[in-house]
């Protein structure tokens, strides 16, 4: 067999540790599934679509902390997958993204299928190029896995002409093209914002994904018990991972959606500290456009350059890494703290938990109120029951903000921030996809996927790959029969349709899409749940026995909770 391009290619990949491949191939991707035939060094998973296809990617790769490779179907197959790609990247998801182009030696003709992929990828991706020499895929393979894995992590793509796939190639020497991702220390200006914070009265502490990507969970709860402060996550609209436990005695939920709540909520703070998220990244537009008084300090910690300072104008910008920076500020904390400002943060400690814990167990108390006065199913008691009978360590992949409403979070459910995934790019049809690339990567963990029934029609085609690789994955799709988030956004901006609960292509009725076919179609075990304690069995029996896939279709009643 003679040492063509995709063999370097394939070498290279084993080399810089890529050895899962997600693909929905076509005639320019056939020398890669070829030469996988009998290489066993990799796993190649299939997708109907190029939506499900990424959106597995980006869940094992978030799961995993492994880069994985994407192979789609030239021009036609990244226009399918730009919507997935979007989220990836705003997600920061190291994923290689390639795809095949058409042989050069027919470019100048505009042959079928061809087109400029470099450039239609680039603004979503960190680098994107088209590979021209088999000579160059040793230094082209190589900097795309570290452009990916270099804080901020993102996709990359790369454009693989078919005869570039096919040419001779001399192997690479791998030793020289040893994969070098460097690493960002500790940030700079430290003492500086532990002054200001131990100055303060109320701290607050604001924090968001990249805290948990790197990995820094922990240290963010030792710093929040240092300082006695309540500890933020990012909003529904972009929160995307939980940078503390829920059941945290310092956590304190998410900040609300809108501006003017924002504002209200940290009002009584007098230091801000953001750490590892986007500060804001808002939805629709309120006033006041930016919700921190210009008189609080602002102290902003995390490794992404282009978020430090974006919308705000911190007092104090720390770019380092988000892990040992938290760390080394504990550390400076304690050592500048004498007993008296020790028992004082401690004493802050317990009053703030105290009012945290009987805020939260008052909104448990008006929820589990409200959802046990109806039998048939709403948002309100469908989650309850995911509280009542949730396994430990379930990851949760969440689509389907109207249903959830934070309620996982305010009952302390999501003891294991790294195992909860909620949108951050907000391309429909990325749930049921990407809750089957985390079972891939933690296939003995119960992995729930909350889906809208808007979202799950976007995606359907993940049901066949959770059903080929028989992926133990909970489908629980919450039928509401309409896009009841652009319903609320109508109510937000006060259109005058929505006055008279009149809208226009929000309706997913006559006909009602039926998920127990769909599901069946596909080759899944599936039950239809109307009422909370029917809910409840089938989700009890289910856990107790997930031998491969399962979709549950939750019919919500009409009935708002009261």
């Amino acid at each position: 067999m003679s040492y063509t391009g995709i063999h370097c290619f394939l070498d290279l990949l084993e080399a810089f540790g890529v050895t899962t491949i997600f693909g929905n191939p076509g005639t320019t991707e056939l020398p890669l599934n070829d030469a996988l035939l009998d290489d066993s060094r990799f796993q190649y998973h299939l997708g109907l679509h190029e939506i499900p296809v990424v959106a597995m990617a980006d869940g094992y790769t978030q799961a995993s902390g492994q880069v994985s490779c994407i192979n789609l179907h030239t021009c036609c197959g990244l226009g399918n997958a730009m919507g997935m790609l979007y989220n990836a990247y705003q997600e920061g998801t190291p994923l290689l993204v390639t795809a095949g182009q058409q042989d050069r030696r027919l470019r100048l003709s505009e042959p079928v299928l061809e087109g400029d992929m470099v450039n239609v990828a680039r603004p979503w991706t960190k680098w994107s190029y088209e590979v021209n020499r088999t000579a160059d895929l040793p230094a082209v393979i190589k900097r795309a896995v570290q452009t990916a894995l270099t804080p901020p992590t993102g996709p990359v793509f790369l454009s693989l002409p078919l005869d570039i796939q096919m040419a001779p190639a001399d192997p690479p020497d791998l030793d020289f093209w040893r994969q070098t991702v460097p690493e960002i220390g500790v940030a700079q200006r430290l003492d500086e914002a532990v002054q200001v914070l131990m100055n303060s009265k109320k701290p607050v502490i604001l924090s968001g994904s990249r805290v948990t990507e790197s990995g820094a969970t922990q240290e963010l709860e030792t710093f929040a018990e240092s300082l006695g402060a309540p500890v933020y996550y990012e909003s529904a609209t972009s929160h995307g991972r939980l940078p503390i436990s829920s059941n945290h005695p310092l956590a304190a939920g998410p900040l609300p959606l809108w501006t003017p709540d924002i504002a209200s909520t940290l009002s009584q703070h007098d230091v801000v500290m953001a750490v590892g998220l986007n500060l804001f990244r808002l939805y629709l537009h309120f006033e006041p456009e930016f919700p921190i008084s210009s008189e609080v300090p602002i102290i902003q910690l995390d490794h992404h350059p282009g978020e430090l300072g974006k919308n705000a104008s911190p007092t104090t910008i720390l770019w380092g890494n988000i892990k040992t920076s938290l760390k080394a500020m504990t550390g400076k904390i304690q050592q500048n703290s004498d007993r008296i400002t020790l028992d004082k943060i401690e004493n802050r400690n317990k009053k703030l938990a105290n009012e945290l814990l009987v805020g939260r167990q008052q909104r448990q108390e008006e929820i589990r109120t409200r959802s046990q006065r109806q039998s048939l199913l709403n948002a309100e008691n469908l989650m309850t029951s995911i509280v009542d009978t949730a396994p430990e360590g379930m990851a949760v992949i969440e689509e389907a903000v109207t249903t959830t409403q934070n309620i996982l979070e305010i009952f302390g459910t999501l003891t294991q921030p790294e195992g909860y995934f909620g949108h951050r790019g907000w391309a429909l049809g990325w749930g049921a996809g990407f809750a089957c690339g985390v079972q891939m990567a933690w296939p003995n963990r119960p992995v729930l996927a909350l889906l809208g029934d808007g979202s799950a029609i976007y995606g359907i085609q993940a049901l066949w790959s959770a059903v080929k690789y028989q992926l133990p994955v909970t489908f629980l799709i919450c039928n509401n029969r309409q896009y009841r988030i652009l319903k609320d956004g109508a109510k937000l901006l006060d259109l005058p349709g929505s006055r008279e609960n009149q809208y226009l292509g929000m309706d997913l009725s006559s006909p009602n899409p039926d998920f127990i076919q769909l599901g069946q179609g596909f080759g899944l075990p599936t039950i239809r749940t109307e009422t909370r304690e029917a809910l409840k069995s089938v989700l009890q029996t289910r856990w107790s026995d997930r031998r491969g896939p399962m979709l549950i279709e939750a019919i919500l009643s009409d009935t708002p909770p009261t």
